[in-house]
């Protein structure tokens, strides 16, 4: 892919959104199709068109995706999701295996000197879902944020207080391949995993590595990764653990929901959570 089709990709996720946020403020009364793609606005055969070529369903198949109701079916055979062996390989376009991502946490000496000593590199780059910040190490990908409402000052500031210590430096000729290999699968085709360096306290990092284990199109519940780790009363400091991970999308902390099956928050907003899970859901469907 070109640097031009990954910024179409990004500029069609803007409309997608606004899409998104119109039917939650509206969707009591069912607006039509016509009345969603004027709210962006687009006519309704463009509508189709960019739906068609973002994600490959159409808007209303996409948006049963993100209904309560389809994320109570997922939830019901997630308690024991993060128990399964998965098969080794890819079942489906675009999933991230943990197989092919190696998480790699700092020591504690390193945790403590706050990245003192290291050079963190970052970058802008377009995304399926919008704008990102993405950031590395020589010793891998440390960070990956969303852009909100175009704030790349937000960004770099998240960024600087998850290394406080670090020499941050913009290197976006370094960082652009990484953009390929997450959001564009040209990673499927490398014998080589994704390593990921984080940060963050042993708990943090063991619920980090349980949603690495949540396969794409999947969800599960902040109490099932509480099950999971055997400490069954922790599903608030579970839910804390996933607010921090500092490594969105690869980290799929998208993929955790609150139990009655409402989607909840995430770092670069809940409008870009249901869009990723509609996204996900769609490119499995598609590939059976």
């Amino acid at each position: 892919m070109t640097t031009q089709d990954y910024t179409q990709f990004s500029d069609d996720y803007q409309r997608v959104e606004r899409a998104i946020l119109f039917i939650e403020k509206n969707f009591r009364r069912q607006p039509a199709l016509e009345e969603i793609a004027a709210s962006i606005p687009l006519s309704e055969h463009h509508f189709q068109r960019l739906f068609s070529r973002w994600v490959g369903i159409s808007p209303k198949r996409f948006l049963q995706f993100l209904t309560k109701e389809y994320a109570k079916k997922l939830l019901e055979k997630s308690s024991n999701l993060l128990e399964v062996t998965y098969e080794t390989g890819l079942s489906s376009p675009g999933r991230l295996h943990e197989l092919f991502v190696t998480c790699e946490a700092m020591t504690p000496g390193e945790y403590k000197s706050e990245g003192e000593g290291l050079t963190v590199q970052y970058g802008f780059h377009p995304s399926p879902f919008g704008e990102c910040l993405l950031a590395i190490t020589a010793r891998g990908i440390c960070g990956l944020y969303f852009v909100k409402s175009g704030d790349r000052t937000q960004a770099l500031n998240w960024l600087k207080k998850k290394w406080l210590r670090a020499q941050l430096q913009s290197a976006p000729e370094a960082t652009r391949p990484f953009v390929s290999k997450i959001f564009f699968e040209e990673w499927q085709q490398s014998s080589q995993p994704m390593h990921l360096f984080v940060k963050g306290t042993n708990f943090q990092i063991k619920v980090w590595e349980a949603l690495l284990k949540i396969p794409m199109g999947q969800i599960v519940s902040y109490e099932d990764i509480a099950q999971y780790l055997n400490l069954h009363k922790a599903s608030r400091a579970v839910g804390n653990a996933v607010a921090s991970n500092p490594i969105s999308f690869i980290i799929p902390c998208h993929r955790v929901v609150r139990k009655a099956g409402e989607i909840g928050n995430y770092l670069g907003g809940p409008a870009r959570k249901k869009a990723i899970l509609g996204w996900e859901a769609a490119r499995v469907q598609a590939s059976f």
